[in-house]
């Protein structure tokens, strides 16, 4: 076990083939793809059914708990223990002193926010928040990452009330515009309601499309790519991954959505963080410039800087230097991840951070293992 308590903002659920169409209403289900080709997925490696569950055997289970705070080291994603199985999940929990794990996605919001079918889009939020809901339902260490699509902001609402009702306290949007700004007044109930039942919003990889378009692929060379499944991306996506984020968060603030609601919080997950930095120094010099010829932005109580300290948190990539992005901003901004059981994560994601953090004081490091998970999740 770790000596440091950690709060992990990051980690995922590797969904098998009937994670979505188990917890579909009649209605949509035949209607929902599976989320993998069954053959894909080998049952002798990811042991299941095994004795009804799904479930790796009990010797490789024994093998992998026995790994301790190694267990980062070891096998990766199905091959992972607790990849699909909440039981053995909760063994990596205490293999490295993890107080509070995040649960998202790897495969299933491509179907949710990739479908132009308004019905099969609503009909798959539903069944996700269900199935989230059941993986992480016995054992309060796991938040489950719920799902909401903003197309249509009453139907979003009355979604929200019933996975909040449901026990979801976490959820994930895609960050393109759905037909308006995602600061629309429209959108108000939902940032209300979010911001009482003190449930974040979040981005995350995936929440916009991994990969840039063809035309960037093209440089006449037969170049490789690292691209692949999941959320295995190439070197020229890594350039513009968070573009769709940051414009997201951007426009939140400019129309006055952190204002309005001062206890809504976000997070902006597996996207990196190095460019937090400017983007907070750029949205100060876009309030103080824009200011006069836009009125609007003149009732700002608060810069955007103070804004997203408040408000808003980020989790680096295990490569970036942590130590360098809090003296450039604020220590309140970032948050410590494990991508677990993504191959992305590292095999040493605790050792690399603390290493960019060595010359700060513990206060800082503290905030960022865990003190400024708790700010942004206070469920």
């Amino acid at each position: 076990m770790t000596a440091r308590v950690l709060c992990d903002a990051d980690s995922h659920i590797m969904e098998l083939p009937d994670f979505l169409t188990a917890f579909a209403d009649p209605s949509i289900r035949d209607r929902l793809p599976p989320l993998l080709p069954v053959g894909s997925l080998d049952a002798t490696l990811a042991g299941f059914p095994m004795g009804g569950e799904h479930a790796h055997s009990p010797e490789v289970v024994a093998e992998l708990k026995a790994m301790g705070d190694r267990i980062l080291r070891g096998p990766k994603w199905y091959a992972a223990l607790g990849a699909f199985n909440a039981k053995e999940r909760g063994a990596v929990l205490d293999n490295l002193n993890i107080e509070r794990q995040v649960i998202f996605s790897s495969f299933a919001a491509a179907v949710l926010f990739g479908s132009h079918d308004r019905e099969v889009r609503y009909g798959a939020v539903r069944a996700f928040n269900r199935a989230m809901r059941s993986f992480v339902s016995d054992d309060p260490r796991l938040i489950g990452v719920g799902v909401l699509v903003l197309d249509d902001p009453e139907r979003t609402a009355a979604e929200l009330d019933r996975a909040l009702k449901e026990g979801l306290t976490m959820f994930m949007l895609p960050s393109d515009a759905p037909g308006r700004s995602p600061g629309h007044r429209d959108h108000n109930r939902i940032w209300a309601r979010l911001a009482e039942a003190r449930a974040p919003f979040v981005l995350h990889v995936g929440s916009s499309k991994l990969s840039i378009d063809p035309d960037w692929m093209n440089d006449g060379t037969d170049h490789k790519t690292a691209r692949g499944g999941a959320e295995v991306v190439g070197s020229k996506d890594m350039t513009c991954i968070f573009h769709s984020a940051e414009r997201f968060l951007s426009v939140l603030i400019l129309d006055g959505v952190l204002e309005r609601f001062p206890e809504l919080r976000g997070g902006c997950i597996e996207l990196g963080a190095g460019w937090v930095p400017s983007m907070r120094r750029r949205l100060d010099h876009i309030v103080a410039v824009w200011s006069k010829p836009e009125p609007h932005l003149r009732e700002m109580k608060r810069r955007p800087s103070e804004q997203m300290d408040e408000q808003l948190r980020f989790t680096p990539y295990p490569f970036e230097d942590v130590g360098e992005l809090v003296i450039q901003s604020s220590d309140r901004l970032y948050l410590f991840s494990t991508d677990y059981p993504h191959a992305e994560g590292g095999r040493d994601p605790i050792g690399r951070f603390e290493a960019s953090l060595a010359n700060h004081p513990e206060s800082v490091k503290e905030r960022f293992f865990a003190g400024n998970f708790r700010d942004l999740v206070r469920n």
